[in-house]
C-alpha cells in the first residue's frame, strides 16, 4: 500500500504536540519495532456517568515537566492486548487523537500506559509509523528542529 503523498523522513527521537491534551514539545521515540504507540498516563481507570462508562486518565504524570494535571475522559475507546518484547501479555486501553509532527495533524491511536520508568513518555509505532514516514537512524528530533526554525 502506497501513501497517498511522499514519505517524510523521521529521525529515531523527536518532540510532538498533541493539541488535544494541551501539550507542545513531548519527547518520543520511534520504534519500529513497536506495532503501536503509547503515551504515558496516570490514574486510568473507568467510571460510569449517566449510565455511560467512560476511560478517565491524566497524560503524564507529577514528575514529568509538562505534566497539567488535568484530566481527560474519552467515551469512545477500545481494550487491547499487548505483548511486550519479554513475551508478557498486558490489556491496555486505546483512544484516538492527534499529533503534530512536521507543521502537520495526524490521526493516532495510542495505548494508555504507565511509562514513568521509560526515558520516552511516548512510543510512535509502527502503524503510525508506516502510513506517513520513513526511519533515519541516523537522525533525530527533524520535526522540532524545523519547528524551531520557523
Amino acid at each position: 500500500m502506497s501513501a497517498p503523498f511522499p514519505l517524510t523522513i523521521i529521525g529515531t527521537t523527536d518532540f510532538i504536540d498533541l493539541p488535544e491534551f494541551n501539550l507542545e514539545d513531548v519527547a518520543c521515540k520511534i520504534d519500529t519495532g513497536a506495532d503501536t504507540s503509547t503515551i504515558h498516563c496516570s490514574g486510568i481507570k473507568l467510571i460510569e456517568k449517566e449510565g455511560k462508562t467512560y476511560l478517565r486518565f491524566k497524560v503524564l504524570d507529577h514528575k514529568h515537566p509538562a505534566w497539567q494535571n488535568e484530566v481527560f475522559e474519552y467515551q469512545k475507546f477500545s481494550e487491547k492486548t499487548i505483548r511486550s518484547s519479554f513475551g508478557e501479555a498486558e490489556k491496555r486501553y486505546v483512544i484516538q487523537t492527534r499529533v503534530l509532527l512536521f507543521g502537520r495533524s495526524y490521526p493516532i491511536y495510542f495505548t494508555l500506559s504507565d511509562r514513568k520508568k521509560m526515558r520516552y513518555p511516548i512510543l510512535l509505532g509502527k502503524r503510525f509509523l508506516k502510513q506517513h514516514f520513513l526511519v533515519d537512524v541516523n537522525q533525530k528530533d527533524l520535526s522540532y528542529n524545523l519547528k524551531s526554525k520557523a
